[in-house]
């Protein structure tokens, strides 16, 4: 198995290690020396085998390059970002939640394999497998084997369920990914239990957790903070260092897929996420989304004029720009507001709570304030 990626990244080079935080740029002559190399049975050269010890400690004395580092070739699209929702279905029942149903879709299992060859063929360097809840995913183990051969770095986003199961740990051991993400709906039983109505949730995330940091996977917890345990918000920071992770705290509810506004009744007064003043987003330029029934859109919210991958191919992506940035331009509810300037919150999100008819204070950072 590879121990280094080498690969072209948003007009640069880089080099990294699956599992490793860190990374080098190397300018293109460099790159192109070990491209030309790279499935000889030549020794790394002598500038990476100094480079690797330094930043991951990592011995490549006596390997080939074929075996060691795998070199990842050009595209001139230009994508080294995506995130995969591998399905829809999910094990919990959050309140929250803005799956409006739960029903367990997704492409069949040669369709995923063309699907994640057309994401390395688009330049997907990092990768992040979503939901749904992708560790249910029938074709999760193989998904994730194929992404991760196939170069790319790889985040989990899970509800940490089935973690801890062996063949998930195992996987994970051998095959590290860059980080797994784990949602946190609480510190207790009592209140984590209850908002994602699943008895027992609580003690298998845990299990997952513990699992998880005596393998040395990389962990992050995504606190996720609603009306029911908004008053352990402190023992949910505890909890994440109890088990090494770094964390992110969210306090804004995203609405479902069909534009209805009930997950925002679960937020907690005061804890809308306090983001910088929105400046604009790579989304559809390096990074986009695919659905479970490979739709490629500029992000998981901007949805609108979805590009059929299956059918389109990596052709179909050339149009993505431009429907993306149709999408965040400042119409509807939000045009010629005075305090767009200082707004915190993207249009393809404003959009989608504006047509849901949901309460200003749900989504807007200025509140009941009227913007006209």
């Amino acid at each position: 198995m590879h121990q280094l990626i080498v690969s072209p990244y948003n007009g640069t080079f880089l080099i990294a290690r699956p599992g490793s935080k860190g990374g080098m740029r190397i300018p293109r002559t460099l790159y192109e020396e070990l491209a030309s190399i790279a499935e000889s049975s030549s020794p790394p050269p002598a500038w990476l085998l100094g480079h690797a010890r330094t930043a991951w400690n990592v011995d490549l004395a006596g390997a080939v390059m074929r075996d060691a580092v795998l070199v990842r070739s050009g595209t001139g699209l230009g994508y080294g970002r995506a995130t995969y929702e591998i399905n829809k279905g999910c094990n919990f029942n959050c309140e929250h939640c803005y799956l409006a149903e739960r029903k367990f879709e997704g492409l069949p299992w040669p369709e995923k394999v063309r699907l994640l060859r057309l994401l390395r063929d688009a330049g997907v360097l990092w990768l992040q497998f979503t939901g749904g809840e992708p560790l249910i995913d029938r074709d999760f183990v193989d998904a994730y084997t194929l992404a991760h051969r196939s170069g790319m770095l790889i985040e989990i986003l899970t509800n940490g369920s089935r973690l801890h199961r062996p063949e998930i740990i195992g996987l994970l051991h051998d095959l590290p990914p860059h980080k797994v993400t784990v949602s946190l709906y609480g510190a207790t039983p009592d209140s984590f239990d209850s908002l994602t109505r699943r008895p027992g949730a609580f003690k298998l995330v845990e299990k997952g957790l513990v699992a998880a940091r005596e393998a040395g996977i990389a962990l992050e917890l995504a606190l996720i903070i609603t009306r029911h345990n908004a008053h352990e918000l402190d023992a949910m920071r505890a909890l994440a260092e109890r088990y090494g992770a770094s964390r992110q705290e969210y306090g804004t509810i995203s609405l479902t897929y069909t534009g209805t506004p009930e997950p925002p009744a679960a937020q907690a007064p005061g804890f809308l996420d306090e983001t910088g003043v929105f400046e604009g987003c790579p989304a559809g330029h390096t990074f986009f989304h695919v659905d479970p029934h490979g739709l490629a859109t500029m992000c998981k919210v901007g949805r609108e004029n979805p590009v059929a991958l299956m059918s389109e191919g990596l052709n179909g992506l050339l149009r993505l720009p431009g429907i993306a940035d149709a999408q965040t331009l400042r119409t509807g509810g939000c045009d010629g507001c005075r305090l767009s300037g200082t707004c915190r919150v993207c249009r393809p999100l404003a959009k989608a709570y504006q047509e849901a008819k949901a309460p200003l204070n749900t989504y807007c950072q200025h509140g009941s304030e009227e913007a006209s």
